[in-house]
């Protein structure tokens, strides 16, 4: 059974960081691509970054690139999406969601399994 668990949400300031994790079982890790989404209040979900396992690729989406930092450790079946320089415009439900294979682009329906989420509130 795949198992993904997201953690490391909360409330932080404005100009504060936090670090989410994804961690994943049952399935064989290198061969995904990870994505993070969110949904913020009132809006649709978006997708923010990924990571493709097998040649490293990353996205990033503009509105977060150069504050958020996409990683993995491989080992842990882990993937860390480091978050800096938070806004109040961040806040929002993540996801991180995994997809079989290279997707190479933020479709939502190329990504199989999905966390429960995990909610982060940046206050002004």
């Amino acid at each position: 059974e795949v198992q993904i668990v997201e953690s490391g949400g909360g409330l932080v300031q404005a100009g504060g960081s936090l670090r989410l994790s994804c961690a994943a079982s049952g399935l064989f890790f290198e061969d995904y691509t990870i994505g993070w989404f969110r949904r913020a209040p009132g809006k649709e979900r978006e997708g923010i970054s990924f990571i493709t396992i097998t040649d490293g690729y990353i996205y990033y989406k503009d509105s977060v690139k150069g504050r958020f930092t996409i990683s993995s450790d491989n080992a842990k079946k882990t993937v860390y999406l480091q978050m800096d320089q938070l806004t109040p415009e961040d806040t929002a439900q993540y996801y991180c969601a995994f997809g079989l294979g290279s997707i190479g682009r933020m479709k939502e329906s190329l990504f199989g399994f999905w966390g429960q989420g995990t909610q982060v509130t940046v206050s002004p």
